[in-house]
This record gives C-alpha cells, structure tokens and sequence, in this order.
C-alpha cells in the first residue's frame, strides 16, 4: 500500500545515521522519521556535534545510512542514479569554489549542467532558466562578475541561483549563514523564504540560527541527544522541545517570544 502523500518530496523512514568503522557501527541517532513537502521551507537544527551534517550528507546521498530508508519522490534514494539526483535534488554546501576566476554567469548557468550535452552548450531553454533564476534572487548587476570579487553575502546568493537553475524539486543547504553578519543571515534566510512561495520548490537548511528558522520555517527537524523531532515551530516550542536543546546553566529558551535568552 502506498502511502506518500501527494506533496511528499523527500521522506525518511525509520532511519539510522552514522560511520561503519572496523570494530561494528557507530550510530549517531536512529529511528528519524519525517516527510518533507512541497513548496516549505524546513530548518534542521540542534547543538555541535549532534549529527546536522551527517544527516544532510546522508540525505543527498553523500554518506549511506546504516538502515532504514530515504525516499526521493518516492523512489529509494539508492536506486537513484547520480544524473537523475542531479535533476531532483541540488546542493549548496559552505565548502570553498575550486575556482573563484569564473564569472557569476558562467557559474550559475553550471547549474544547467545535467541537463546540457557532453561540451556543455546551453540551449534557449536553458538559457531563460538561468535568466529566471538571476531574477529570482535579484542579482542581475553581478552578472559579468568574477566570483573573488563578491562578498559572502553576494557569493552565497550566487549559490543559490545556481541551484535554482539546476531546477530541482528540492535544494539543500547546510548552513547558508555561516560567514555572514547579522542582517545577512536574515537576508538570506528570508530568501529562502521567498523563494519557496514563489518557486514552489522544497528548501532544506541546517543553521545554527534556531531564532531565525523559528520565525521563518514551515516546518522544523530537530536533533536532540534522546530524539530527532519534526513539526511546526510553534508545536514544538508548545511541547518544550527549544528548552532542552542545550544545557540550561547559561541559557533559558523563552516559549513567549520564540527566542533564547542569555540567564544573568
């Protein structure tokens, strides 16, 4: 019996995540369920260290699980051949560019690249896809750019565009924020945001900024030490999951405001 829902982009299923080393596994959370739908932009947060990126990198298929499954428009992300992940799921990780002397055009219209022939041409298509996604993002102005001459800010929505025109069902990102000041962390995330009401695609994000995904996010997942949880922000603040997030010898979790507060 299938029971995807109709807007289900990405599910898991019983999952357990974690390294197979010589002397068995070592698990780093199990039993992570969750279902991700179409059009919602999805914070996954949690302490250092408790597994945000070990779960990302098993999403995308980087890093295999140690059991369960990870269904991908509903088909087993295993069976999936890298060509067609590339034309379902993007990515966006922090790491460095191999090479900052290309242009802004010529890096987001590498989004095109699974779709293109064996010497890359860009068709008329594919031409308007990376047109619409310097649009999306507005940032038309760095078009003739080359990518060491941008800010963080600007690098990261340059980014962006290019996983817009890969044009996938879902992208993924692990922590867009990092490097960048306090508005720009909004600025960013804001338009993710955006992005998903206009474009609807599914966006995935880790940060570390749970203030902000609270206020911004459809949907939640959370990793704790006992569990992983996935709802609403204000469900999960209304079940106390925000307040045993870190040890409270320095910080309190405020239910009122959605926010944590630094204890005098």
């Amino acid at each position: 019996m299938n029971t995807k829902k109709p807007n289900t982009i990405l599910k898991a299923k019983n999952l357990s995540i974690g390294y197979k080393t010589k002397k068995g596994e070592a698990v780093i959370s199990q039993n992570i369920n969750f279902e991700l739908e179409k059009g919602q932009l999805i914070g996954l947060v949690g302490a250092n260290g408790i597994g945000k990126s070990t779960l990302l990198r098993t999403l995308i298929k980087v890093q295999p699980a140690l059991s369960g499954t990870v269904l991908l428009n509903d088909t087993d992300l295993k069976s999936i051949s890298s060509l067609d992940l590339a034309k379902q799921l993007s990515i966006v990780l922090t790491e460095a560019l191999t090479s900052k002397n290309l242009s802004v055009y010529e890096l987001i219209a590498l989004g095109r690249h699974p779709y293109t022939n064996w010497v890359g041409s860009l068709t008329s298509k594919d031409i308007e896809i990376v047109k619409n996604a310097f649009n999306l993002v507005n940032i038309s102005e760095l078009r003739n750019k080359k990518c060491y001459e941008l800010s963080d800010g600007q690098l990261q929505k340059v980014m962006i565009a290019r996983a817009l025109a890969q044009d996938t069902d879902i992208i993924v990102l692990d922590e867009p924020t990092t490097h960048l000041d306090m508005y720009h962390k909004a600025y960013i995330l804001k338009l993710l945001q955006k992005l998903t009401k206009e474009t609807g695609k599914t966006i995935l994000f880790s940060s570390h900024e749970i203030d902000l995904a609270i206020q911004l996010c459809d949907t939640m997942i959370v990793m704790r030490n006992e569990n992983v949880v996935y709802d609403q922000p204000c469900n999960l603040i209304s079940q106390g999951v925000f307040e045993s997030l870190f040890p409270d010898d320095l910080i309190s979790f405020d239910n009122t405001s959605g926010s944590f507060r630094v204890k005098k």
